[in-house]
């Protein structure tokens, strides 16, 4: 048996090619998606795990240096064979050294793998637990978008499908740009929207950062629905891999007395099948059918659209320092306060 070893990749050839050839969930270990966070001012590392000469693993790490305790996030990650116990062990216990060595108080994965007790059951036994609070979409729904219009449609419910034929003699229009400049446009949608469900909102620093950064390959656009030149509801969509994903998005109050969004959906959608992609990701919906779910609204939206409902496996934690404590317990307490 060959002996596993961790070395820092610094080719962005060789971290995405085997990334994509691993089928990835979403663009969350991308290395775009590590640059855009590293123009917001993050600390970035990529790790790969080497069987012998064989690349059979890839982490990358995005430090996060919050007031609750300076962590590092492994969204979408770590990218390995989760059957493979002592892979697993390995790249638990060598992220685990690097967090020591730079006295991070916790490390937080979620890595695209379907939720299950048994994957639950291994990390229990490598010392992790579930994450008070939930990171980067873990529930969503997936539409298969390589069939044609009429049976997407057929699909939808029919108050859905309405709406968006409706919506096309309405005077809408979709603006799709690539300029970072231009998504100061969402930036202002998003506070109208941060308003009506007050949330904490993204900087537009991180909105500039992925049209920069995914842009240079072709994987972002920017989406503006407009009626009469007035800027009604905006998107960023990233593209990576076989899919799309609705990452960002915000709505002015006025759209929601309108089918804007309806709209700008359907055409996205569109987009996304003459770009050759087979899925569209909605990112995020309630875990629930609760309706006093804070995110309750937006999951029905959605649902009427279609899709597959994934769920992926739950944000686990794994506490480096003993100060970690006072994190879950503040997490703790916000997740119950704002209904998460």
């Amino acid at each position: 048996m060959s002996k596993l070893a961790l070395r820092e990749i610094s080719d962005k050839s060789v971290w995405e090619s085997f990334l994509l050839s691993q089928n990835p969930g979403t663009f969350l270990q991308s290395w775009n998606w590590g640059e855009a966070n590293r123009l917001v001012g993050f600390k970035v590392k990529r790790f790969g795990i080497y069987d012998g000469s064989k690349l059979v693993g890839a982490v990358q790490l995005i430090h996060q240096p919050a007031k609750r305790g300076q962590h590092y996030l492994i969204p979408g990650g770590p990218v390995i064979d989760y059957e493979n116990k002592r892979l697993l062990k390995f790249t638990i216990d060598s992220i685990k050294e690097i967090a020591r060595k730079e006295n991070i108080w916790f490390i937080r994965i979620r890595p695209d793998v379907i939720d299950s007790e048994k994957l639950r059951l291994s990390f229990s036994e490598l010392g992790l637990f579930s994450a008070p609070m939930h990171l980067h979409g873990e529930h969503t729904l997936i539409l298969d978008v390589s069939k044609d219009e009429e049976e997407i449609l057929k699909n939808m419910r029919k108050t859905t499908r309405y709406l968006i034929k409706k919506s096309l003699n309405e005077g809408y229009k979709i603006r799709i740009s690539t300029n970072p400049k231009d998504t100061q446009i969402l930036f202002d949608l998003q506070k109208e929207t941060v308003k009506r469900h007050r949330f904490v909102g993204f900087t537009p620093r991180l909105f500039e950062a992925q049209l920069e950064t995914f842009g240079k390959n072709d994987q972002s656009l920017l989406f503006v629905c407009e009626k009469n030149g007035k800027p009604l509801v905006a998107a960023i969509v990233i593209f990576y891999g076989e899919k799309a994903f609705y990452h960002h998005s915000g709505s002015a109050n006025v759209a929601r007395e309108t089918n804007a969004s309806y709209f700008t959906q359907w055409q996205i959608i569109r987009k996304a099948k003459e770009l050759g992609y087979k899925y569209y990701d909605f990112w995020g919906i309630a875990p629930t059918d609760d309706p006093k779910h804070r995110f309750s609204g937006v999951t029905i939206f959605k649902k009427g659209f279609g899709g597959e409902k994934v769920d992926w496996v739950h944000a686990q934690d794994l506490a480096i320092s003993p100060f970690y404590w006072l994190t879950f317990i503040f997490e703790t307490v916000r997740r119950v306060v704002r209904r998460l």
